[in-house]
Protein backbone atom coordinates (compact mmCIF):
# COMPACT_ATOMS: atom_id res chain seq x y z
CA UNK A 1 0.00 0.00 0.00
CA UNK A 2 3.11 2.46 0.77
CA UNK A 3 5.47 1.29 -1.10
CA UNK A 4 8.61 -0.54 -0.18
CA UNK A 5 11.09 0.96 2.39
CA UNK A 6 9.21 3.22 3.71
CA UNK A 7 11.18 4.81 6.60
CA UNK A 8 8.51 5.21 9.18
CA UNK A 9 7.54 1.46 8.81
CA UNK A 10 10.75 -0.19 9.06
CA UNK A 11 11.47 2.21 12.43
CA UNK A 12 8.28 1.02 14.25
CA UNK A 13 9.53 -2.59 13.12
CA UNK A 14 12.73 -1.95 14.44
CA UNK A 15 11.87 -0.14 17.60
CA UNK A 16 9.01 -2.73 18.19
CA UNK A 17 11.64 -5.43 18.03
CA UNK A 18 14.09 -4.22 20.37
CA UNK A 19 11.44 -3.57 22.88
CA UNK A 20 8.48 -6.79 22.93
CA UNK A 21 9.12 -8.89 20.47
CA UNK A 22 6.77 -12.15 21.01
CA UNK A 23 4.17 -12.84 23.48
CA UNK A 24 1.64 -15.68 23.26
CA UNK A 25 -2.13 -14.07 22.94
CA UNK A 26 -3.63 -16.10 25.32
CA UNK A 27 -1.65 -14.64 28.29
CA UNK A 28 -0.67 -10.94 27.33
CA UNK A 29 -1.49 -8.17 25.24
CA UNK A 30 0.78 -5.72 23.93
CA UNK A 31 0.18 -1.86 23.66
CA UNK A 32 1.35 -2.04 20.31
CA UNK A 33 -1.96 -4.47 20.09
CA UNK A 34 -4.17 -2.29 21.46
CA UNK A 35 -3.23 0.96 20.10
CA UNK A 36 -3.77 -0.77 16.86
CA UNK A 37 -7.34 -2.07 17.29
CA UNK A 38 -8.20 1.28 18.91
CA UNK A 39 -6.79 2.52 15.18
CA UNK A 40 -8.61 -0.09 13.16
CA UNK A 41 -12.29 0.75 15.47
CA UNK A 42 -11.74 4.31 13.77
CA UNK A 43 -12.59 3.03 10.03
CA UNK A 44 -13.56 -0.51 10.56
CA UNK A 45 -17.70 -0.59 8.83
CA UNK A 46 -18.30 -2.66 11.55
CA UNK A 47 -20.71 -2.01 14.85
CA UNK A 48 -18.87 -2.49 18.05
CA UNK A 49 -15.56 -3.91 16.21
CA UNK A 50 -13.91 -6.49 17.90
CA UNK A 51 -10.12 -7.55 16.35
CA UNK A 52 -8.55 -10.67 16.25
CA UNK A 53 -5.05 -10.17 13.99
CA UNK A 54 -3.89 -13.20 12.63
CA UNK A 55 -0.86 -14.35 10.02
CA UNK A 56 -2.56 -14.22 6.80
CA UNK A 57 -5.99 -13.57 4.40
CA UNK A 58 -6.71 -17.73 4.75
CA UNK A 59 -6.35 -17.29 8.49
CA UNK A 60 -8.57 -14.47 8.51
CA UNK A 61 -11.31 -15.97 6.45
CA UNK A 62 -10.70 -19.54 8.65
CA UNK A 63 -11.33 -17.57 11.53
CA UNK A 64 -14.52 -15.48 10.25
CA UNK A 65 -16.26 -19.08 9.64
CA UNK A 66 -14.95 -20.48 12.63
CA UNK A 67 -16.70 -17.37 14.79
CA UNK A 68 -19.49 -17.40 13.11
CA UNK A 69 -20.23 -21.15 13.79
CA UNK A 70 -19.92 -20.35 17.37
CA UNK A 71 -21.89 -17.45 17.30
CA UNK A 72 -25.01 -19.55 16.13
CA UNK A 73 -24.29 -22.44 18.70
CA UNK A 74 -23.95 -19.83 21.61
CA UNK A 75 -27.27 -18.54 20.75
CA UNK A 76 -28.40 -22.51 20.84
CA UNK A 77 -28.91 -22.78 16.80
CA UNK A 78 -26.86 -25.69 15.09
CA UNK A 79 -26.11 -23.62 11.83
CA UNK A 80 -23.32 -25.12 10.13
CA UNK A 81 -23.77 -24.24 6.50
CA UNK A 82 -21.51 -21.73 4.34
CA UNK A 83 -23.17 -19.54 1.68
CA UNK A 84 -20.64 -18.75 -0.51
CA UNK A 85 -20.33 -17.59 -4.58
CA UNK A 86 -19.39 -19.38 -7.81
CA UNK A 87 -16.60 -18.67 -8.61
CA UNK A 88 -14.99 -17.31 -4.98
CA UNK A 89 -11.77 -17.41 -3.99
CA UNK A 90 -11.19 -17.45 0.13
CA UNK A 91 -7.92 -18.43 1.07
CA UNK A 92 -6.56 -22.64 0.63
CA UNK A 93 -6.75 -23.83 4.51
CA UNK A 94 -9.29 -26.70 4.35
CA UNK A 95 -12.50 -24.81 5.66
CA UNK A 96 -12.14 -22.10 3.24
CA UNK A 97 -10.59 -24.28 0.30
CA UNK A 98 -14.46 -25.25 0.69
CA UNK A 99 -15.82 -22.17 0.22
CA UNK A 100 -13.80 -21.22 -2.45
CA UNK A 101 -14.71 -22.35 -6.07
CA UNK A 102 -11.61 -23.01 -7.53
CA UNK A 103 -11.40 -26.29 -9.24
CA UNK A 104 -7.67 -26.53 -9.83
CA UNK A 105 -7.26 -25.17 -6.02
CA UNK A 106 -9.31 -28.17 -4.94
CA UNK A 107 -7.68 -30.91 -6.98
CA UNK A 108 -6.75 -34.05 -4.34
CA UNK A 109 -8.45 -32.70 -1.78
CA UNK A 110 -12.35 -33.52 -2.74
CA UNK A 111 -12.57 -36.17 0.17
CA UNK A 112 -12.28 -33.09 2.20
CA UNK A 113 -14.84 -30.32 1.24
CA UNK A 114 -17.80 -30.04 -0.32
CA UNK A 115 -20.19 -28.96 2.13
CA UNK A 116 -20.43 -25.30 0.88
CA UNK A 117 -23.78 -24.21 -0.43
CA UNK A 118 -22.84 -22.67 -3.27
CA UNK A 119 -25.11 -19.52 -4.79
CA UNK A 120 -24.69 -16.98 -8.08
CA UNK A 121 -22.05 -14.85 -8.77
CA UNK A 122 -22.26 -11.08 -9.45
CA UNK A 123 -20.25 -10.46 -12.67
CA UNK A 124 -21.82 -8.47 -14.82
CA UNK A 125 -19.36 -8.66 -17.87
CA UNK A 126 -21.18 -12.50 -17.55
CA UNK A 127 -24.76 -11.86 -16.13
CA UNK A 128 -27.06 -9.13 -17.20
CA UNK A 129 -29.76 -9.43 -14.53
CA UNK A 130 -29.90 -7.06 -11.94
CA UNK A 131 -28.29 -7.31 -8.45
CA UNK A 132 -31.85 -8.14 -6.91
CA UNK A 133 -32.57 -10.62 -9.19
CA UNK A 134 -29.51 -12.09 -8.37
CA UNK A 135 -29.77 -11.69 -4.73
CA UNK A 136 -33.33 -13.18 -5.27
CA UNK A 137 -31.96 -16.49 -7.06
CA UNK A 138 -29.31 -16.94 -4.19
CA UNK A 139 -32.12 -16.64 -1.40
CA UNK A 140 -34.37 -19.15 -3.20
CA UNK A 141 -31.07 -21.47 -2.81
CA UNK A 142 -30.53 -20.65 0.94
CA UNK A 143 -34.57 -20.97 1.26
CA UNK A 144 -34.65 -24.49 -0.14
CA UNK A 145 -31.48 -26.04 1.40
CA UNK A 146 -33.20 -24.53 5.09
CA UNK A 147 -32.27 -20.91 5.84
CA UNK A 148 -32.45 -21.89 9.60
CA UNK A 149 -28.93 -24.11 8.73
CA UNK A 150 -26.78 -21.35 7.42
CA UNK A 151 -24.27 -20.09 9.59
CA UNK A 152 -22.94 -17.06 7.57
CA UNK A 153 -22.57 -15.50 3.63
CA UNK A 154 -18.86 -14.86 2.61
CA UNK A 155 -18.18 -13.25 -0.34
CA UNK A 156 -15.71 -10.25 -1.55
CA UNK A 157 -17.43 -7.03 -2.10
CA UNK A 158 -15.29 -6.74 -5.12
CA UNK A 159 -14.18 -10.44 -6.54
CA UNK A 160 -10.68 -10.23 -6.65
CA UNK A 161 -8.50 -13.28 -7.17
CA UNK A 162 -11.09 -15.22 -9.71
CA UNK A 163 -12.85 -12.57 -11.09
CA UNK A 164 -10.31 -10.02 -11.89
CA UNK A 165 -11.97 -6.52 -10.13
CA UNK A 166 -15.37 -7.89 -10.71
CA UNK A 167 -17.94 -4.95 -9.08
CA UNK A 168 -21.20 -5.56 -9.15
CA UNK A 169 -24.53 -4.02 -9.95
CA UNK A 170 -25.35 -1.32 -7.53
CA UNK A 171 -28.43 -2.68 -6.02
CA UNK A 172 -26.73 -6.20 -5.17
CA UNK A 173 -25.21 -5.76 -1.98
CA UNK A 174 -27.87 -3.76 -0.20
CA UNK A 175 -30.33 -6.96 -1.32
CA UNK A 176 -28.46 -9.40 -0.12
CA UNK A 177 -27.54 -7.48 3.09
CA UNK A 178 -30.72 -7.69 4.15
CA UNK A 179 -31.21 -10.72 2.61
CA UNK A 180 -28.97 -11.65 6.15
CA UNK A 181 -30.45 -9.96 8.10
CA UNK A 182 -34.54 -11.63 7.79
CA UNK A 183 -32.68 -14.97 7.86
CA UNK A 184 -30.36 -14.46 10.77
CA UNK A 185 -27.37 -15.05 8.61
CA UNK A 186 -24.35 -13.67 9.25
CA UNK A 187 -22.62 -11.44 6.58
CA UNK A 188 -19.37 -11.99 6.19
CA UNK A 189 -17.05 -9.63 3.78
CA UNK A 190 -13.70 -10.97 2.55
CA UNK A 191 -11.87 -7.96 2.31
CA UNK A 192 -8.71 -9.09 2.07
CA UNK A 193 -7.54 -8.03 -0.93
CA UNK A 194 -10.12 -4.88 -1.09
CA UNK A 195 -9.92 -3.66 2.65
CA UNK A 196 -7.20 -0.78 3.42
CA UNK A 197 -8.11 1.68 0.59
CA UNK A 198 -7.86 -0.60 -2.44
CA UNK A 199 -10.91 0.53 -3.68
CA UNK A 200 -10.96 4.34 -2.56
CA UNK A 201 -12.58 3.79 0.37
CA UNK A 202 -11.17 2.18 3.60
CA UNK A 203 -12.99 -0.63 3.09
CA UNK A 204 -14.98 -1.49 -0.03
CA UNK A 205 -18.23 -2.11 2.00
CA UNK A 206 -18.52 1.71 2.60
CA UNK A 207 -19.31 1.95 -1.22
CA UNK A 208 -22.68 0.03 -0.15
CA UNK A 209 -23.11 1.88 3.14
CA UNK A 210 -22.56 -2.04 4.41
CA UNK A 211 -22.36 -2.70 7.98
CA UNK A 212 -21.50 -6.38 7.75
CA UNK A 213 -21.58 -8.40 11.13
CA UNK A 214 -17.46 -9.92 9.98
CA UNK A 215 -15.06 -7.93 7.54
CA UNK A 216 -11.92 -10.11 6.92
CA UNK A 217 -8.28 -8.36 5.77
CA UNK A 218 -5.07 -8.51 4.89
CA UNK A 219 -2.40 -7.95 2.19
CA UNK A 220 -2.72 -3.79 2.19
CA UNK A 221 -3.17 -3.74 5.91
CA UNK A 222 0.55 -4.13 6.69
CA UNK A 223 1.66 -3.19 3.04
CA UNK A 224 3.51 -6.08 2.45
CA UNK A 225 5.98 -5.53 5.91
CA UNK A 226 4.45 -8.15 7.83
CA UNK A 227 2.44 -11.71 7.77
CA UNK A 228 -0.77 -10.13 8.75
CA UNK A 229 -4.53 -11.08 8.54
CA UNK A 230 -7.47 -9.45 10.26
CA UNK A 231 -10.73 -10.46 11.65
CA UNK A 232 -12.73 -7.87 12.50
CA UNK A 233 -16.32 -9.00 14.52
CA UNK A 234 -19.05 -6.78 15.78
CA UNK A 235 -19.69 -6.15 19.49
CA UNK A 236 -22.98 -8.27 18.77
CA UNK A 237 -20.89 -11.63 17.87
CA UNK A 238 -18.17 -10.95 20.09
CA UNK A 239 -20.66 -10.80 23.39
CA UNK A 240 -22.51 -13.57 22.39
CA UNK A 241 -19.52 -15.64 22.11
CA UNK A 242 -17.57 -14.25 25.09
CA UNK A 243 -20.57 -14.84 27.42
CA UNK A 244 -21.46 -18.58 26.03
CA UNK A 245 -17.56 -19.31 27.68
CA UNK A 246 -14.74 -18.61 24.54
CA UNK A 247 -13.89 -18.47 21.15
CA UNK A 248 -12.25 -21.90 20.68
CA UNK A 249 -9.59 -20.68 18.37
CA UNK A 250 -5.98 -19.56 17.71
CA UNK A 251 -2.52 -19.66 16.16
CA UNK A 252 0.93 -18.68 17.67
CA UNK A 253 1.87 -16.47 15.68
CA UNK A 254 -1.52 -14.11 16.04
CA UNK A 255 -2.02 -11.24 17.84
CA UNK A 256 1.67 -10.36 17.19
CA UNK A 257 3.35 -7.09 18.60
CA UNK A 258 5.67 -6.42 15.35
CA UNK A 259 3.16 -6.81 13.21
CA UNK A 260 0.59 -4.46 15.27
CA UNK A 261 3.50 -1.93 15.13
CA UNK A 262 4.27 -2.50 11.48
CA UNK A 263 0.60 -2.00 10.61
CA UNK A 264 -0.33 0.48 12.92
CA UNK A 265 2.40 2.70 11.13
CA UNK A 266 1.10 1.87 7.40
CA UNK A 267 -1.93 3.02 8.87
CA UNK A 268 -0.39 6.18 9.90
CA UNK A 269 1.17 6.62 7.11
CA UNK A 270 -2.00 6.10 4.81
CA UNK A 271 -3.68 8.95 6.27
CA UNK A 272 -0.59 11.16 6.78
CA UNK A 273 0.42 11.14 3.28
CA UNK A 274 -3.55 11.30 1.80
CA UNK A 275 -3.01 7.77 0.25
CA UNK A 276 -7.19 6.68 0.06
CA UNK A 277 -8.14 9.78 -1.12
CA UNK A 278 -5.67 9.66 -4.25
CA UNK A 279 -7.14 5.94 -5.29
CA UNK A 280 -10.25 7.33 -7.57
CA UNK A 281 -8.42 9.65 -9.52
CA UNK A 282 -5.60 7.14 -10.18
CA UNK A 283 -8.02 4.51 -10.71
CA UNK A 284 -9.80 6.27 -13.18
CA UNK A 285 -6.56 7.36 -15.24
CA UNK A 286 -5.53 4.09 -15.51
CA UNK A 287 -8.78 2.26 -16.88
CA UNK A 288 -9.22 5.01 -19.32
CA UNK A 289 -5.55 4.70 -20.77
CA UNK A 290 -6.32 0.80 -21.15
CA UNK A 291 -9.49 1.16 -22.80
CA UNK A 292 -7.86 3.43 -25.25
CA UNK A 293 -5.17 1.40 -26.32
CA UNK A 294 -6.85 -1.97 -25.93
CA UNK A 295 -10.54 -1.50 -25.89
CA UNK A 296 -10.93 -2.73 -29.66
CA UNK A 297 -8.67 -6.01 -28.99
CA UNK A 298 -10.03 -8.40 -30.76
CA UNK A 299 -9.62 -10.43 -27.58
CA UNK A 300 -10.02 -8.13 -24.86
CA UNK A 301 -13.15 -8.29 -24.07
CA UNK A 302 -13.58 -5.93 -20.59
CA UNK A 303 -11.78 -3.85 -18.99
CA UNK A 304 -13.31 -3.14 -15.37
CA UNK A 305 -12.24 -2.16 -11.53
CA UNK A 306 -12.86 -0.04 -9.19
CA UNK A 307 -9.74 2.41 -7.29
CA UNK A 308 -6.27 0.93 -7.89
CA UNK A 309 -8.52 -2.85 -8.41
CA UNK A 310 -8.38 -3.16 -12.34
CA UNK A 311 -8.94 -6.40 -14.46
CA UNK A 312 -8.46 -7.13 -17.89
CA UNK A 313 -10.32 -10.09 -19.50
CA UNK A 314 -9.42 -11.88 -22.26
CA UNK A 315 -11.60 -13.96 -25.07
CA UNK A 316 -11.48 -16.00 -27.95
CA UNK A 317 -14.64 -14.30 -29.27
CA UNK A 318 -15.76 -10.55 -28.33
CA UNK A 319 -19.18 -11.00 -29.68
CA UNK A 320 -19.75 -14.24 -27.78
CA UNK A 321 -17.53 -13.81 -24.73
CA UNK A 322 -15.89 -17.82 -25.46
CA UNK A 323 -13.46 -17.98 -23.34
CA UNK A 324 -9.93 -19.53 -24.30
CA UNK A 325 -9.43 -23.40 -23.44
CA UNK A 326 -7.96 -23.52 -20.39
CA UNK A 327 -4.91 -25.31 -21.68
CA UNK A 328 -3.84 -22.58 -23.84
CA UNK A 329 -3.05 -20.59 -20.76
CA UNK A 330 -3.77 -16.84 -21.75
CA UNK A 331 -3.35 -15.19 -18.61
CA UNK A 332 -0.07 -16.79 -17.80
CA UNK A 333 1.16 -15.97 -21.40
CA UNK A 334 0.47 -12.27 -20.65
CA UNK A 335 2.08 -12.38 -16.88
CA UNK A 336 5.13 -13.72 -18.33
CA UNK A 337 5.38 -11.18 -21.15
CA UNK A 338 4.51 -8.38 -18.33
CA UNK A 339 7.52 -9.83 -16.47
CA UNK A 340 10.16 -9.88 -19.21
CA UNK A 341 9.65 -6.12 -18.84
CA UNK A 342 9.97 -6.07 -15.44
CA UNK A 343 6.60 -6.12 -13.74
CA UNK A 344 4.56 -8.58 -12.34
CA UNK A 345 0.49 -8.31 -12.29
CA UNK A 346 -1.82 -11.15 -11.23
CA UNK A 347 -3.54 -13.82 -13.09
CA UNK A 348 -6.84 -14.32 -12.41
CA UNK A 349 -8.78 -17.72 -14.19
CA UNK A 350 -11.63 -20.05 -13.65
CA UNK A 351 -13.97 -16.84 -13.99
CA UNK A 352 -16.53 -18.49 -16.14
CA UNK A 353 -17.02 -22.05 -14.86
CA UNK A 354 -14.82 -22.71 -11.86
CA UNK A 355 -12.03 -23.85 -14.73
CA UNK A 356 -11.98 -21.41 -17.88
CA UNK A 357 -11.57 -18.01 -18.00
CA UNK A 358 -8.34 -15.47 -18.27
CA UNK A 359 -8.21 -12.35 -17.10
CA UNK A 360 -5.34 -10.38 -15.41
CA UNK A 361 -5.46 -8.00 -12.48
CA UNK A 362 -3.14 -4.73 -11.53
CA UNK A 363 -3.26 -3.34 -8.04
CA UNK A 364 -0.22 -0.86 -8.02
CA UNK A 365 1.08 0.15 -4.85
CA UNK A 366 -1.95 3.28 -3.30
CA UNK A 367 1.75 5.47 -3.07
CA UNK A 368 2.18 5.09 -7.00
CA UNK A 369 2.96 8.14 -8.89
CA UNK A 370 0.98 9.27 -12.21
CA UNK A 371 4.10 8.60 -14.22
CA UNK A 372 4.64 5.12 -12.82
CA UNK A 373 0.96 4.66 -13.45
CA UNK A 374 1.53 5.11 -17.06
CA UNK A 375 4.96 3.03 -16.80
CA UNK A 376 2.98 0.61 -15.91
CA UNK A 377 -0.35 0.73 -18.05
CA UNK A 378 2.65 0.82 -20.93
CA UNK A 379 4.29 -2.45 -20.29
CA UNK A 380 0.89 -3.87 -19.83
CA UNK A 381 -0.05 -2.53 -23.26
CA UNK A 382 3.24 -3.37 -24.75
CA UNK A 383 2.85 -7.25 -23.19
CA UNK A 384 -0.45 -7.66 -24.89
CA UNK A 385 0.67 -6.48 -27.99
CA UNK A 386 3.64 -8.94 -27.76
CA UNK A 387 1.64 -11.92 -26.77
CA UNK A 388 -0.21 -11.06 -30.08
CA UNK A 389 -3.89 -11.86 -31.73
CA UNK A 390 -4.52 -14.21 -29.41
CA UNK A 391 -5.25 -18.04 -30.91
CA UNK A 392 -8.65 -18.99 -30.98
CA UNK A 393 -9.94 -22.33 -29.18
Amino acid sequence: SVGHGHPAVVAAMAEQAASVDYVHATQFAAPSLERYADAVAQIAPVDGVRVFPVSGGSEANETALKLARQYHLARGEDRHLIAAREGAYHGNTRGVLDASDRRALASGYEPWIGKTLRVPMAHPYRDDRSGAEIAAETERIIVEAGAHNVAAFIAEPVSGATLAASVPPPDYWPAIADMCRRHGILLVLDEVMTGFGRTGRWFAAEHWGLRPDIVTSGKGASSGYWPLGLCLASGDVYDAVADAGNFVHGFTWSHHPIGAAVAGAVLDVMRSEGLVEQVPAKGDRCRMRLSEALGDHPNVGDIRGIGLMTGVEFVADRSTKAPFDRSQRVAEAVVEACFERRMTIYPCTSAVDGHTGDAVMLGPPLSVTDVELDEMVDRLIDAVSAVGQLSRP
